[in-house]
């Protein structure tokens, strides 16, 4: 045993040496372990013999496309790296065929579709038919297309699958246009089963989202009873309503006149006539053109708000807002800035727009000739992009029309302009536009933000006035045309929108500018269009020369010279002085002309303790009417350094201190004012004179046929006062203290529900929080 151990004991601390070397080098021995390898790989790789390398087709891999070459999707959206987000909403089912479009070479027949149950309907639809079928041939020479014979469909008489699950086909190939006499019942009728069909066809999965599209177009005409449904609200052609929303989707939109109503018991034929003329007008244009012409997007839904409706605001007009950054024009205010800029080598040049500068002092004498008159608004100028793009149309070089926001409003039964309560002016039957675009101020409210060139005197091109004339009225009725597709637009004021009774001369610009202001005139008033004027008090010789006007606007933006000059901006240096002669001028004119004071009121700029102020300019013009409004806020301009906020836009309670405050001053110096109407939606309120109050009663409308005729009888320099056509009373409901909305319209929120109007004139308790 103890041999055995002895033998035993040297290999045993070897062993435990081997152990302690291991942990004590084991990091270096791997090391030199993985080197060694390595270098016998690399020798064995490279002393090995190579064959031929065979290539394999590349079936799996997708080909790279060269960096400068690769063209990527327009349609394709980077992918972020944030949280999925998930939209909600209803998605409209794709169309599974594109209709062809038809061809203008096909004969058009018109179906006209009805419902009766007391046999009323049913005479009148027979009368149209027989009428509809006398005017063929003269519509035929008259469009050069064939126009078969109209047929007359009974709505409890025919398969709803033949009509309105697809458009049949016909012998001939005709085209059809869809036409619909509906009564409305209380009771079961066909017209509930239609209904339904049509709801159905539209929710049906299995058929086409728009089945209907081949048909040229379609119109609804609804017959009610206003002595059981007094209005819309409560159900007046409420069946024929509904029918032309399901239309309208099952169609694509094909509305190609507005539904028509009418009251069985009292203007049913009236308002039946002008329906049936508008869609005669229209069945001719698409058998000339194969379309029914430009239009305003819209689902169907009568209720529905549009695009222009979301920025909801109470001014006259509405306009896009320009994009940030963007910068197509530049006031002269603002060279200085871009020279010293210009001289930062680190910035990369840009490619910019050239700028519309308007030198407003005349430099020192040069040799050489004049240069030839420019065009105010070239047509590759960005002052013509910018203003296009605002929705104005453009008028020979220096004019424009545009369709106002009450304009649309009225259309459809959403309320009017403040001049309706005010003065009596159908606002769907105004023309808004200016023969001048140019001005002499750059007020920090201006609704164009600086975009309209400026300039003190006249140095473009002129353009004739009968030119100008004909060319608004063109584009005008052209607007008023595209909106006959907009969903609730009523039919009979449709109609009446197709004959122009008035012109805001207040677009933009300065208006009485234009050297041939008067013959404009005479071009308005030979049609008997009245006429509203409004000029900024800057340009006396011209204000002094101008004859008859319906109404003569000067805006009075301030009530002394500091505040004028902050908040117009004038060019003139001897802006002041020009804005008292003005005032005199007014003065003058006030038993030849229905004069205006129109005092926009700025928050932060001409409201505060300026009452007494604007008392002593009333004091100095006496003007016939003190029309005060809120500032309408139309966003914020860069470009136009104004700076504006919602801040600055009083609230309606404001204006009324404001009002209450003015008149109180007035009184105290002995003129016979007083507060007479207001229409609170556009935040607006009319100071009239005593002239205007007979018998205790305020007549601030105006009789426009007999101002005509005043006109036509003494000419524009005859002697009559504004007194001589002076209209009735004015209504109690746009008596101050009565909100001034159109009790025939129904005002609505952004998504077209209806609301109540709230007018609040006192001061609230938490005023201090606002």
């Amino acid at each position: 045993m103890d041999s055995g151990l002895r033998i035993s004991s040297p290999w045993m601390g070897y062993k435990d040496d081997l152990v302690e070397i291991w942990h004590a080098n084991r990091s270096p021995i791997l090391l030199a372990v993985l080197a060694a390898l390595v270098v016998v790989r690399v020798y064995l790789h490279l002393k090995e013999p190579k064959g031929e390398l065979v290539a394999l087709p590349k079936v799996y891999s997708k080909p790279v496309a060269d960096s400068k070459s690769a063209v990527v999707p327009l349609d394709e959206k980077p992918k972020t790296s944030g949280p999925r987000r998930i939209k909600g909403g209803l998605v409209k089912k794709p169309s599974r065929t594109k209709e062809p479009e038809p061809s203008q070479s096909n004969p058009i027949k018109t179906l006209v579709f009805f419902s009766s149950v007391t046999t009323k309907t049913q005479k009148i639809a027979e009368d149209y038919v027989k009428s509809l079928a006398s005017t063929v041939d003269r519509m035929t020479q008259k469009t050069g297309r064939q126009f078969l014979q109209p047929e007359l469909r009974d709505l409890t008489e025919i398969d709803f699958d033949d009509y309105f699950i697809s458009v049949p086909k016909l012998d001939g190939g005709a085209d059809l246009f869809y036409l619909f006499l509906i009564p409305s019942y209380n009771i079961d009728t066909i017209n509930d089963t239609f209904l339904q069909h049509l709801d159905e066809t539209h929710h049906d999965f299995r058929i086409d989202t728009a089945p209907l599209s081949p048909l040229l177009g379609y119109s609804v005409f609804g017959f009610g009873d206003k002595e059981g449904w007094p209005n819309e609200a409560e159900g007046f052609c409420f069946q024929a309503k509904e029918m032309d929303k399901w239309m309208a989707k099952l169609t694509a939109r094909k509305r190609a006149y507005p539904v028509g109503m009418g009251d069985m018991r009292s203007d049913h034929a009236e308002r039946f006539e002008e329906w049936a003329a508008g869609v005669a007008d229209v069945i001719q244009h698409v058998a000339k053109t194969g379309n029914l012409g430009e239009g305003l997007p819209g689902s169907g839904d009568p209720m529905e708000s549009d695009a222009e409706d979301i920025a909801e605001d109470d001014g006259e007009v509405v306009f896009d807002d320009e994009e940030t950054g963007s910068r197509p024009l530049d006031d002269v205010e603002d060279l200085g800035k871009m020279v010293r800029s210009s001289g930062d080598k680190s910035q990369k040049p840009k490619s910019k727009a050239p700028l519309a500068v308007d030198f407003t002092t005349q430099g020192p004498s040069s040799k050489k000739a004049p240069a030839a008159p420019k065009e105010m608004v070239a047509r590759n100028s960005p002052t013509y992009a910018a203003l296009t793009k605002q929705g104005y149309a453009i008028v020979g070089s220096h004019s424009g029309v545009k369709i106002c926001r009450w304009t649309k409003s009225a259309l459809r039964g959403r309320g009017s302009c403040y001049k309706y309560s005010l003065y009596g002016i159908n606002s769907h039957q105004c023309m808004e536009t200016t023969p001048s675009l140019s001005c002499s101020n750059k007020c920090v409210f201006c609704w164009r933000h600086g975009t309209n060139p400026v300039g003190t005197t006249w140095r473009w091109v002129v353009d004739p006035p009968d030119m100008i004339f004909n060319g608004v009225k063109e584009n005008h009725y052209k607007k008023i045309k595209m909106m006959r597709g907009m969903p609730g637009v009523r039919a009979e004021r449709f109609s009446e929108a197709l004959r122009i009774r008035h012109c805001a001369l207040s677009l933009v610009g300065e208006p009485i500018f234009y050297p041939y202001i008067n013959e404009f005139l005479e071009l308005l008033h030979g049609e008997r269009v009245s006429s509203f004027l409004v000029c900024n008090a800057q340009h006396p010789e011209q204000l002094a020369a101008l004859k008859a006007v319906t109404q003569l606007y000067v805006s009075i933006d301030a009530s002394n010279k500091d505040s004028l000059r902050k908040i117009d901006r004038p060019l003139h240096r001897d802006f002041w002085e020009r804005f008292e002669r003005c005032l005199d001028i007014i003065r003058e004119k006030r038993f030849r002309h229905r004069t205006v004071y129109r005092l926009t009121l700025v928050k932060g700029f001409n409201v505060e303790e300026e009452a007494e102020g604007y008392a002593q300019l009333v004091e100095r013009g006496l003007p016939c009417f003190v029309e005060v409004k809120g500032v309408t806020y139309c966003g914020t301009a860069t470009s136009s350094n104004a700076g504006l906020t919602m801040g600055n836009v009083p609230f309606y309670w404001e204006v009324c201190d404001f009002v209450r405050a003015l008149e109180a001053r007035l009184k105290d110096k002995g003129l016979k004012y007083g507060i007479a109407a207001e229409h609170a939606h556009s935040c607006c309120i009319l100071l009239a004179s005593e002239r205007f109050r007979v018998d205790g009663k305020w007549h601030t409308h105006i009789d426009y046929d007999r101002f005509f005729e005043l006109l036509e009888e003494r000419g524009p320099e005859g002697d009559w006062t504004p007194e001589d056509y002076m209209g009735p009373p004015t209504p109690e409901w746009a008596l101050w203290g009565n909100g001034g909305f159109d009790p025939r319209d129904d005002r609505v929120d952004r998504k077209g529900k209806k609301i109540a109007p709230v007018v609040v004139r006192e001061r609230p308790a938490d005023a201090e929080y606002y």
